[in-house]
């Protein structure tokens, strides 16, 4: 099959690779009709991760089920179906708990930006559709296989509800669906930091009341004048680097928490301040199983359209421009259809 692979940073390809196979009785294929570039497929790209050369890269994806193992019983060929980029078996004492993402038979998608994928757990992972959906659906269903589901943990893990106030730190796909669903929460005050004119279009759209463009304490200070001094009742962190983090805590009200979603990246915790001001932390990688079935309903019956986090819809024989958009910070968020 054809697929996106990644030779070294800034080095994106489209070649032939093995079409993956039913390696497990649990396991499903997926022919893709869609797939997309993460923020965080931008750092193996930026040579901050490590790579291994010729990999297939991508992790988000939906599409028609092609074939499943013997022990799949949910699911069968035809289905059109949205597939976490984490994939759990639903039943482990992790999953029962909420915590799909730590599933004790934890699998990832690895070739999401290709024609086909595999599924590890594909019972308790892939969540259908009833039939073949609309083309207009396609970028809102997208968007359920990875960053409305983060930025959605990232409001439940920061205690977002009805009435408070919010601040989003960091203006990518994630971030604003981060707004999207403090809004979609109930909070009265959303504050997108956003330094990005179509970014912050976005955020508004979706439910920002305010947008701050300004970094470190001078951005924190605007924080603090617009919730009059007190500071924020849930912090979404949904970058990664240290300077984010710090954003975070710092305008963060007392007893507060802040939800982190953004894979970190050299972060170092303010414990002092932590400790100072009773300011949790949680969140992490999002069990995007967990939250599946309500953001499938908010979609289909019109309450939230994530999709508009794309911007931009490539080939994939043209993949490698979309990590270079994204990567200069041109486009939000890349489709990538096969």
């Amino acid at each position: 099959m054809r697929a996106t692979t990644i030779h070294g940073p800034g080095d994106i390809r489209v070649s032939e690779v093995p079409d993956p196979t039913i390696e497990a009785p649990t396991d499903a294929i997926v022919k893709v009709t869609a797939g997309c570039i993460c923020g965080s497929d931008l750092w193996p790209y930026r040579g901050e991760n490590d790579i291994t050369e010729g990999a297939t890269i991508g992790h988000e994806c939906i599409g028609v089920v092609e074939e499943v193992g013997a022990a799949v019983t949910s699911f069968k060929p035809g289905d059109f179906v949205i597939v976490p980029f984490d994939h759990c078996d639903g039943t482990c004492p992790h999953c029962l708990a909420g915590a799909h993402s730590a599933c004790v038979n934890l699998g990832m998608t690895v070739s999401g930006q290709a024609e086909y994928a595999r599924v590890t757990q594909a019972d308790g992972s892939l969540v259908a559709t009833d039939g073949m959906p609309d083309a207009a659906l396609l970028p809102s269903l997208l968007a359920l296989s990875d960053v409305m589901p983060t930025g959605w943990h990232a409001a439940v893990s920061a205690g977002v509800r009805p009435g408070g106030t919010v601040v989003v730190v960091g203006d990518g796909a994630v971030g604003l669906c981060g707004v999207l669903a403090a809004a979609t929460m109930g909070a009265e005050k959303i504050i997108a930091m956003s330094r990005h004119a179509p970014r912050q279009e976005i955020a508004r759209a979706f439910g920002a009341t305010h947008v701050v463009a300004e970094r470190g304490k001078e951005g924190g200070a605007i924080v603090k004048e617009i919730t009059e001094g007190i500071g924020a009742d849930a912090v979404l962190e949904c970058v990664g680097t240290d300077d984010a983090v710090r954003t975070a805590f710092g305008v963060a009200r007392p007893g507060s928490t802040v939800g982190f979603v953004g894979v970190p990246h050299g972060v170092q915790l303010p414990v002092r301040t932590m400790f100072g001001k009773n300011v949790g932390l949680a969140g992490g990688m999002a069990p995007v199983r967990r939250y599946l079935p309500e953001l499938l309903g908010l979609v289909l019956d019109g309450t939230i359209d994530p999709g508009r986090v794309f911007d931009s819809r490539l080939p994939l024989d043209e993949v490698a421009e979309g990590y270079r958009a994204m990567d200069e910070r041109r486009s939000i968020k890349v489709m990538i259809e096969p």
